[in-house]
């Protein structure tokens, strides 16, 4: 019995050991992982690469937008081209599809913030030759570092809303628009109280037009007599000229200061801008050329917010003024020439005709470029009706001059092509005026719709020779007077 009992025991005493012994062999309940961790440290949406110190935000939208009597996407007016010639060959209604990848990457380090951006865009828009290829672009790809910026960013002259004080479009004039960025090397000075300084060396490629001979884009024009065709001038030098335009030797160097403030921003900027030809003979280095010269533009930006028509209203303005420089005012996505016909001709004429070519200086062989000079004004008021819609009125108003001696060498040259019976000179005015009205039912989910109207009061009066246009337009007649286009846009836009 007393053996028995201490079988049992000794048993039990055995089971309980090896229950402990394999209860303290299981592994523990591991702790979380934290795989992605919220940075507050430069606002919403960033979190922490896992594993490093650095912040990354990720955003885009989705945009679908559709022009109507529209030269172009991004509400491009019906100025020159076959919209200009209100031909059959025009897209003008026109479909666009663009989806838009922005990467925002933050580090805190020993000389502040070192910062990356990166902004693609996917696109497709009515005329594309391809059925699903569409086109991909770049907007922005930048370093920032101690007050530093390398690469391609918006350009230090331009102002926080570029060439939209409250329109969608990209093709607003009177002012400087880089809205998809410029490469540059740039430097900003922060003083405290809103008050920054910056000085950027700049790419003149792209939005400042100097790309070299090798592009149809034409930043000084040869006016000797009998030099390109009727239909070059008559549309602007649009297509098919000589390009008298030479590479790019030294960037534009621009300066900016500002001051933001609670009750908006003032703004002053500078550029200087080296305007170079290639040579009288563009086949020929040994015919010469003209000596290179300097342009320059300033401007003068101001808006002002928390007014008293409402919470979140605005008014931004700018002026700029120009000389050898015309980009920093006919400037955005806008051509540097106008051609636009109408119906309303007198007598024997069989059309009328608006042209407009800015280019910063003409020369002619022998001589030196003289320069053309460009001031224009801009803005917007921005009214909310209530959280959900707003409206904006905005206009601007573009002059440009080719001075004395200039425009009488264009207009010779002009005569010396088309001949007829007219007067005047080159310079031409601009005017566009327009509204939009949004509505936002949910949050970061738009639907736009504007209208624009514009003017080109150009300055020649009378008739042509019988010449040809090019395009569809006959050989006729044609009569210069002043034209009107109105154009208008729809935009869906969803910002994530």
């Amino acid at each position: 019995m007393n053996f028995a009992k201490s079988l049992m025991l000794g048993g039990a005493a055995l089971l309980v050991a090896t229950a402990g012994a394999q209860a303290a062999d299981l592994p523990l309940k591991a702790k979380a992982v934290e795989y992605v961790k919220v940075c507050s440290l430069y606002g919403a949406g960033f979190y922490y690469i896992p594993g490093t110190d650095t912040c990354i935000k990720l955003g885009g939208f989705i945009r679908a937008e559709y022009a109507f009597n529209a030269g172009g996407m991004t509400e491009t007016p019906s100025w020159n081209g076959s919209a200009g010639q209100g031909n059959r060959l025009a897209n003008n209604t026109i479909y666009r599809s663009r989806a838009d990848l922005n990467i925002d990457t933050r580090t805190a380090t020993e000389y502040g913030v070192v910062r990356t951006y990166f902004d693609s865009v996917f696109t497709w828009t009515t005329g594309s030759d391809t059925v699903a290829n569409g086109s991909l672009g770049v907007y922005f790809a930048f370093v920032q570092f101690a007050g530093f910026t390398f690469g391609k960013a918006v350009s230090q002259f331009s102002t926080p809303w570029n060439g939209s004080p409250g329109n969608i479009g990209s093709n607003l004039l009177g002012g400087d628009d880089t809205s998809t960025g410029v490469n540059q090397v740039s430097y900003t000075a922060e003083f405290g109280n809103g008050v920054s300084a910056s000085i950027s060396l700049e790419d003149q490629s792209g939005y400042r037009w100097a790309q070299g001979p090798s592009s149809s884009t034409i930043t000084v024009l040869n006016v000797t007599p009998g030099l390109g065709s009727a239909a070059n001038w008559l549309s602007g030098f649009a297509s098919g000229a000589t390009n008298y335009t030479a590479g790019t030797s030294i960037p534009d160097i621009v300066g900016k200061v500002r001051v933001d403030q609670a009750w908006g921003l003032f703004q002053v900027s500078a550029a200087a801008h080296q305007i170079r030809a290639s040579y009288y003979d563009p086949s020929n280095e040994t015919s010469g050329h003209p000596s290179d010269k300097w342009g320059y533009a300033v401007l003068a930006a101001l808006s002002l917010k928390n007014l008293p028509t409402g919470p979140g209203d605005s008014i931004n303005l700018d002026a700029t003024y120009a000389d050898g420089a015309i980009r920093y005012v006919i400037g955005g996505t806008s051509p540097n020439y106008f051609s636009i016909f109408g119906n309303n001709a007198d007598g024997v004429a069989y059309q009328t005709l608006g042209i407009g070519t800015a280019v910063d200086g003409v020369f002619v062989n022998g001589g030196g470029i003289e320069t053309t000079k460009a001031w224009g004004i801009r803005g917007a008021f921005n009214h909310n009706w209530n959280p959900n819609w707003a409206t904006s009125i905005f206009g601007s108003y573009s002059s440009v001059d080719y001075g004395s001696t200039g425009g009488a060498l264009y207009t010779a040259a002009l005569f010396n092509r088309v001949g007829g019976n007219f007067t005047g000179t080159p310079n031409f005015n601009i005017a566009q005026i327009g509204t939009r009205t949004s509505w936002t039912p949910v949050k970061n989910l738009t639907f736009s719709g504007e209208v624009m109207w514009t003017r080109l009061d150009q300055n020649y009066t009378g008739f042509t020779g019988s010449v040809s246009p090019g395009g569809t337009k006959p050989t006729a007649v044609y009569q210069f007077k002043d034209q009107d286009t109105v154009v208008g846009a729809v935009r869906v836009q969803r910002t994530f």
